[in-house]
């Protein structure tokens, strides 16, 4: 484990510190989503309350099966990345982050295929993981002819960062597939969904996520289910088997719930040999790269470059 961006943290804090003052002028969101504040989530960016930037670059397509995916191709492809997109399971999109896939692909020279996953209440488990699993397979099936590559990556951020481990360990187990993704890139993910020490001791801090709003997406995600039933490593990837998973790149901030959970998911995912780096940013909260600070480009470009490198 390393923690980076010390430098930086004056600067990370009193964002904190503003965001949770802002934070404080709103009613708290309890656990539960009235259909108002879900339909402004999932119309507004992650994070912000204006839509997102949707680029010419980005185009949609249909796959076999009814899954949407969002292509961004730039003029040099050294390989594909699959991306899955964050939001609690509930909201956010493929095409919720356009110039930061389009930056990407252009400079990690990737073809970026990101998924259009099935979102809960409406949809909850197992929906989200089935479009992602679907999406993989079929890049696994035809990359080499839609982008001339056989080089696929994939990752994805805090849901979309649990749901591309569960591709991977449904990719093993259902397909006999390992090594069809030759790395992993996970940023800040929930991995325990009967809630790690961190997750249950962070409290009610206003800042993108706590103890109670974390309840509330596992309540929408996995209606019914008690946390023992959520500790099932089809639900919770924690507690899977990981052998045969690719190398992987972790983030996470010290001021994320979800410390522990990817504190504790790099220590297995080592144990059973494959490389891992685990990058703790210094005073951050979760999803803190969808926010203009320092971090954010540094960790950008982190990301880039693993991404550039990886699977070669």
């Amino acid at each position: 484990m390393t923690i980076t961006d010390e430098d930086c943290l004056t600067e990370t804090l009193a964002f904190n510190e503003q965001f949770e003052a802002t934070a404080a002028l709103r009613p708290p969101r309890g656990r539960t989503l009235d259909p108002a504040t879900l339909e402004h989530l999932r119309t507004n960016r992650l994070g912000g309350d204006t839509p997102p930037v949707r680029l010419p670059q980005g185009r949609d397509r249909g796959l076999p099966g009814g899954v949407t995916v969002r292509i961004f191709v730039p003029e040099h492809v050294d390989g594909v990345y699959l991306h899955i997109h964050g939001g609690g399971w509930a909201f956010g999109s493929a095409g919720g982050q356009d110039e930061k896939l389009w930056r990407l692909a252009t400079d990690a020279r990737l073809a970026v295929v990101s998924v259009d996953y099935r979102l809960a209440p409406e949809h909850p488990f197992p929906a989200g993981p089935d479009d992602c699993e679907a999406a993989a397979r079929w890049l696994v099936e035809h990359a080499e002819a839609e982008f001339g590559t056989r080089r696929l990556l994939i990752g994805g951020e805090s849901a979309g960062a649990h749901l591309t481990v569960l591709t991977l360990l449904r990719l093993r187990d259902r397909h006999g597939l390992t090594g069809a993704f030759r790395a992993a890139h996970l940023a800040f993910g929930p991995y325990d969904l009967s809630m790690t020490p961190s997750q249950r001791l962070f409290g009610s801090r206003r800042l993108l996520s706590n103890s109670e709003s974390l309840k509330g997406s596992y309540e929408l995600f996995t209606p019914g289910m008690t946390p023992e039933r959520r500790r099932d490593p089809e639900v919770s990837p924690l507690y899977a088997d990981l052998t045969g998973l690719p190398p992987a790149r972790m983030v996470v901030g010290t001021e994320d719930p979800l410390l522990d959970d990817s504190r504790f998911l790099a220590q297995r995912w080592r144990a059973t040999g494959a490389p891992v780096r685990l990058d703790v940013v210094a005073g951050a909260m979760h999803g803190f790269t969808l926010f203009p600070l320092a971090v954010t480009e540094r960790e950008h470009r982190r990301e880039r470059d693993f991404l550039a490198a990886a699977g070669r």
